[in-house]
């Protein structure tokens, strides 16, 4: 279990004994996040309180369980934030809370709850763990093995962007997004066959019908189809609750990118998906007896046409309902599908009751829809991809992915009549593809490589057993010592390795000072034991020592500090040689 000790009473010292001190004050990690939790039956709820100017991580909740099986935490909507180091990232201000249902339990089993959070002015608390043990919940008994679950990470990618959105955004946001998709979705050219059909549906035997019984006839026609789609979303939805974890396996991600580079080739007319042949004959053959121009008879033929999905519509519809898996949210699961079968029906409706007046022609721009969303495919495969590698190609491959589609806009727009619109639409891809260039050109490692500038380099310490060998061989040759703590997760020890270790001024006035760094990314027992020796808070901390070998606990540094500062804070301390 993750502890972090209190600080020392040099941390909290009065800051008129220093009329230089220039460090914020900060508050321990409990007091930072104030937990407290409720388990009510087979429901277990988790709270945080966050103190004014700290915030959590959405993505830095995980959960693991002993003698228990609990679900996965609905985690709900939080603030976008963004750095240069780890980019855009969710986080919660002010309160957050944590909503599980309980499986099954034994009494006392336990749920372990991992969370992360940082202030504002620029310090990061270690990963941390608080223990709860549970009532008994059912009669079955858990496995003693640790079952790990990772909280769902929201795919960020066009089509699973829209659902990450409408989370916590209220059903209205559901509706409205996923009506435009599905309007999208229902200009692609197999799904116009469905229009010709619809018409002899709704006219009938030659009879010429009002325009309110030909409305009424369209939209009962779609609520077939609605209905066909929403109940497939409810299934995947309940499903999705039980096999969140499992979306997370290196193995699992590879089929899954698999699966949408499949669908994309789909999407690019380089091979059809669609139902085996033979029960599409039963199932035109069920629709040609159904009689026309009746109300019952239109619903089944709109659950026909659902079933019937061509393969325009398959491929999205699958990316959509791994999206919706991924929540397992079943009311989300049900409306999302709804409203995307309505927007699929707005069209037909509109073509029902004018007898297609109203819509456009059929024509090469549907193809451009269907390819459009043959790249939306492959943003979503190589979102999957990011789960896996986290490297500077995959930024490569985000400028290529979005070179290509805009390359490909743009031979299509050189076809289009010369006017104004076709100056505007030129303008926005020339401005796309010159960004989409320099992004990838931005990332890579040469150019980044020229870019960064050099400081001393540091002297790795392994444990605590290792620094005292290394502090006591600096004092021996006269040097003082300043120690690094370190963390990949930390953003401000970044930014001390960016801006302030590396300027001329930081460099001078540390320059009889032997440079160490221990790396605490991981909470292992040999870096808690560093952490405790020196009650270290958080991150960025740090540390510094005299010529013999005596921290200098004021001059310990919490947070970050500009390199002007930092200099002025280390000629300050280390001048006067003094430890108290």
């Amino acid at each position: 279990m993750c502890m972090v000790t209190p600080l020392t009473n040099a941390q909290s010292a009065d800051p008129l004994n220093d009329i230089f001190a220039q460090q914020p004050t900060f508050l321990d990690v409990d007091d930072a996040f104030r937990f407290d939790y409720v388990q009510q039956g087979d429901q277990l709820t988790l709270s945080f309180s966050i103190a004014p100017g700290y915030y959590l991580y959405k993505k830095q909740f995980k959960t693991v369980t002993k003698r228990a099986t609990v679900s996965e935490p609905q985690l709900p909507h939080g603030e976008e934030i963004e750095d240069e180091f780890f980019g855009v990232s969710e986080v919660y201000f002010q309160q957050v809370s944590l909503n599980y249902t309980i499986e099954q339990a034994e009494q006392d089993g336990v749920v372990k709850i991992q969370y992360q959070g940082c202030a504002e002015a620029g310090l990061c608390y270690p990963p941390t763990v608080k223990v709860i043990y549970l009532e008994a919940v059912g009669d079955s008994v858990a496995s003693d093995t640790d079952n790990r679950a990772s909280s769902p990470q929201p795919l960020n990618s066009p089509l699973s962007g829209l659902i990450s959105f409408t989370q916590g955004q209220g059903l209205l946001w559901v509706l409205l997004g996923f009506v435009v998709l599905g309007i999208g979705l229902a200009f692609t050219p197999c799904v116009y066959p469905m229009y010709p059909i619809l018409s002899g549906i709704v006219v009938g035997q030659g009879k010429k019908l009002s325009l309110r019984h030909a409305f009424a006839l369209s939209f009962v026609y779609v609520q077939g189809m609605a209905l066909t789609y929403s109940l497939l979303g409810l299934v995947v939805a309940s499903a999705g609750a039980q096999f969140q974890a499992t979306l997370q396996q290196p193995l699992v991600l590879g089929i899954m990118i698999t699966l949408f580079v499949l669908l994309a080739l789909v999407m690019f007319g380089m091979w059809e998906l669609q139902m085996p042949s033979a029960w599409q004959s039963r199932l035109n053959a069920l629709s040609n007896q159904q009689k026309s121009g009746r109300f019952t008879g239109v619903f089944v033929m709109g659950v026909i046409s659902g079933l019937v999905a061509s393969p325009c519509t398959t491929a999205p519809l699958t990316a959509i309902l791994l999206n919706i898996a991924q929540t397992g949210d079943m009311v989300l699961g049900f409306v999302s599908l709804y409203a995307l079968s309505l927007g699929m029906g707005i069209p037909l409706i509109l073509f029902g009751t004018t007898g297609g007046k109203l819509l456009p022609k059929a024509g090469h721009w549907m193809n451009v829809v269907k390819v459009t969303f043959g790249f939306a495919m492959l943003s979503v495969a190589l979102v999957f991809v990011e789960r896996l590698v986290s490297h500077w190609l995959t930024e490569i491959a985000w400028s290529l992915l979005a070179l290509a589609m805009l390359t490909y806009l743009w031979v299509i727009n050189r076809t289009t009549a010369l006017n104004l619109a076709h100056g505007i639409r030129t303008f926005i891809l020339l401005v796309g593809i010159l960004s989409a260039g320099f992004y990838g050109y931005h990332h890579l490692p040469i150019h980044q490589q020229q870019a960064q500038p050099s400081h001393p380099t540091f002297t790795v310490v392994k444990d605590l057993d290792d620094f005292n060998s290394k502090l006591a061989a600096a004092n021996a040759q006269g040097k003082s010592v300043m120690v690094d703590l370190y963390a990949d997760w930390c953003v401000a020890c970044k930014e001390f390795e960016k801006y302030t270790f590396v300027d001329p001024d930081v460099i001078a006035a540390l320059g009889n000072t032997e440079w160490m760094q221990i790396d605490l990314t991981d909470n292992t027992p040999t870096n808690q034991a560093f952490q405790d020796a020196f009650s270290v808070l958080g991150l960025p901390t740090i540390l510094f020592f005299d010529h013999q070998g005596k921290e200098l606990t004021r001059a310990r540094v919490t947070g970050f500090m500009s390199p002007e500062v930092f200099a002025e804070h280390v000629r300050q301390h280390l001048g006067t040689g003094s430890g108290e």
